[in-house]
């Protein structure tokens, strides 16, 4: 199994993204790892590893620029030539903590849709109270979204939770501002619907507040609402932990109380970093593509490769196809 891997993606880039690929190739057997962009900074951070390569480029895709055209132009950027190495076969899939929109377009215009995709969507695990996590989609990939895309989101995601994470017969809702059926815009009414007939254990509506208690292990909505509520969430989870230390450093017995649950309160903040569940899957490419966290370091670096990886060996984007393939038999145009 090869993966190709934009090296100066992330704020952290390329010293994180080098030593969790390090980490990666001597804990996966048969792992190889082709690391793009600069030897001059990659070097530096790597041992000599008979199964790391690096593909050499100076050009990079900022956080600054216009996605589609960065793409479009920056035809030896790194995460440019990433995608490349899908395409044309040399490695079975890639990762980049770059920017996000660029990467949706390196995807789609580098590594191309699975047939019967309508469109891809991008799809991280978050954290639930019982440490199992859930997987939301789409976050962000598509701003608008009719039914039939909701209906392949939840497909996508079911057969994801099954082939990678374990689930046997995972629990898929819908996003909505009500748990009875009937309720939401005519989007969520027609998704409904659809996903009622679907070969999906559809347990009907969600809503945002019961999220975070494992009320599903996938849950569908359109892209804007999923970016809302994909950052806040993270937003939440960062101002609570800021609340908290501000009050455990407010005197002298506030401090020796922070010292007494200082390890506990580190597995809970691990607990609530969804970087450990790996990066967001942009599901629905003929290859997995992942996009790490911005802010990844090594850890998270390996987690995303980790996860790339069972995407790979249980031939998740072949099942996907398969699946939509029947579904649309059945059922007529998805």
């Amino acid at each position: 199994m090869k993966l190709a891997i934009d090296a100066m993606g992330g704020d952290h880039a390329p010293e994180a993204v080098v030593k969790g690929a390090l980490k990666a190739v001597s804990s996966i057997e048969g792992l190889e790892i082709s690391l793009i962009g600069d030897e001059e900074k990659i070097n530096p951070y790597l041992n000599k590893s008979n199964k790391i390569s690096v593909i050499h480029t100076t050009e990079v895709i900022t956080a600054d620029d216009e996605p589609v055209r960065a793409v479009r132009r920056k035809k030896q950027a790194s995460m440019v030539l990433m995608a490349k190495e899908v395409k044309e076969g040399r490695a079975d899939g890639c990762i980049s903590a770059g920017n996000t929109g660029a990467l949706m377009s390196a995807g789609l215009f580098g590594v191309g849709r699975l047939k019967g995709v309508e469109r891809p969507a991008l799809s991280p695990t978050l954290p639930t109270e019982d440490g199992k996590g859930f997987l939301m989609l789409d976050v962000g990939a598509n701003v608008d979204a009719k039914p039939s895309h909701l209906l392949q989101y939840a497909i996508i995601g079911s057969i994801y939770c099954e082939k990678v994470r374990g689930i046997s017969s995972p629990r898929v809702g819908l996003l909505n501002v009500g748990t009875e059926e009937g309720k939401g815009s005519e989007l969520t009414k027609k998704a409904f619907e659809l996903m009622t007939g679907a070969p999906i254990n559809f347990i009907g509506n969600v809503e945002s507040r019961d999220l975070l208690n494992g009320a599903a292990d996938v849950v569908v909505t359109d892209g804007f609402t999923g970016n809302v509520a994909l950052k806040t969430i993270e937003g939440t989870a960062l101002t609570m932990f800021s609340m908290i230390k501000s009050t455990f450093m407010k005197n002298i017995k506030s401090k020796i109380a922070a010292g007494l649950v200082k390890n506990d309160l580190k597995k809970l903040k691990n607990q609530l970093d969804y970087s450990e569940y790996g990066g967001a899957g942009l599901f629905g490419l003929s290859a997995p593509v992942i996009k790490a966290h911005g802010s990844s370091n090594e850890r998270a670096i390996f987690n995303a490769i980790k996860q790339a990886c069972n995407m790979v060996e249980q031939n998740v984007s072949e099942t996907i196809e398969s699946t939509l393939k029947e579904e649309q038999k059945e059922g007529g145009e998805l």
